[in-house]
């Protein structure tokens, strides 16, 4: 098939892209390369700041859209798949939509359905928005945002891309969870988050020669509030000075993605998301290559996807105490006990969300859509 990605969070469609073009499948992704993390992409829509570059990047779509027609799939990140207003986002959806005969939307990242399920549906026991019910400090610094994502403009556009896609794939548990009961009639698929575990070379966990953890924390400095990689780093801190000859900290803040993934190598736990129920891209790649993620890993995401042994993730919750005792428990955990999480964790990506079993899961949903 000929299939065109439009939009990229943190390498989701291209690490798709390149287990379908093994598949022996015609791809291109078209995108920004997540902005500062610079991944794969085949043509480059990155829209630099200020007004010239908001002129400059209209000008590149308009350049590109006449050529984006004829093919099989075009799969949106989305509902947001481009950097514009919801207005100009929707004509050139109604351009994709007449040229090509297949359009799929991957549920990767916020939208006004899935905000909605967490401040007003109540889908969650806490999230980015909203901790049992409390706001969080990312909402209370950002005013007005959850009524931008809910209200006006954004819910009509969200609602306006959910009825005229013909199929939606789901990339997390709560993002499956919040827009099945918005789609409708259009067919839902969870797919998972795709890791190229070909690539990526599993080291087991073995202590240093100083017998320090390295605790690394990544952040992007424009999500740290929204994902509470702020708490974590605090958290990590407290524990690194109660227990200096235990563990150290790490920082890798707004690296390009092989950059990051080059630090990534000298860590044994990556501290991912706070917020999260459920392990993502970074917390994913991290425990394919044998490091221990602290992150989302609530029962009900298990459940979901039917894991009944492995249980790799440390799982962590909007509290900052009970953060700190976490990490405390894990700092002081036997070495042998680090190792089977390490093994673990590799098992359970290869076992749920290698790059070959996602791409199979898009290409159920593909081909049941066009029937």
């Amino acid at each position: 098939m000929k299939i065109l990605f439009v939009g990229d969070y943190s390498g989701f469609h291209a690490t798709l892209a390149r287990e379908l073009r093994r598949l022996g499948h015609q791809c291109t992704v078209v995108g920004d390369g997540s902005r500062c993390m610079d991944t794969e992409r085949d043509i480059d829509l990155s829209r630099r700041p200020g007004l010239f570059g908001s002129f400059g990047y209209l000008g590149r779509v308009f350049a590109l859209w006449p050529k984006l027609r004829d093919y099989d799939v075009v799969q949106l990140i989305n509902p947001n798949f481009l950097h514009l207003r919801t207005g100009k986002i929707r004509y050139f959806f109604r351009e994709l939509r007449a040229n090509n005969p297949l359009i799929g939307l991957s549920l990767a990242g916020s939208d006004p359905v899935s905000v909605k399920a967490c401040v007003e549906d109540d889908l969650f026991r806490y999230s980015e928005f909203k901790v049992g019910d409390e706001r969080t400090e990312y909402v209370r610094s950002t005013p007005g945002i959850i009524y931008k994502w809910i209200n006006g403009q954004m819910g009509d556009h969200c609602r306006f891309i959910y009825e005229n896609v013909d199929c939606a794939v789901s990339a997390l548990y709560e993002y499956h969870a919040a827009s099945a009961r918005y789609l409708g009639d259009t067919p839902l698929t969870y797919g998972g988050i795709p890791v190229d575990t070909d690539a990526i070379r599993y080291r087991e966990f073995r202590p240093a020669a100083d017998g320090k953890l390295n605790l690394m924390v990544g952040i992007k400095s424009e999500m740290e509030l929204f994902k509470g990689t702020d708490r974590l780093l605090a958290a990590a801190r407290e524990v690194e000075r109660r227990h200096p000859e235990r563990c150290r900290v790490t920082v890798a803040r707004d690296l390009p993605f092989s950059r990051y993934m080059m630090q990534l190598e000298d860590a044994d736990v990556v501290l991912d998301q706070l917020y999260s129920y459920t392990p993502a891209t970074n917390a994913l790649q991290a425990m394919a290559m044998g490091k221990i993620a602290v992150s989302g890993g609530e029962p009900e995401f298990y459940d979901f996807i039917g894991e009944k042994e492995l249980r790799p993730v440390v799982n962590v919750v909007p509290d900052d105490e009970a953060i700190i005792r976490t990490l405390e428990e894990l700092v002081l955990s036997r070495p042998e006990e680090l190792r089977a999480r390490s093994r673990m964790g590799r098992e359970f990506v290869e076992r749920h969300n290698a790059a070959r079993i996602v791409a199979a899961r898009f290409l159920t949903a593909w081909e049941k859509a066009r029937k």
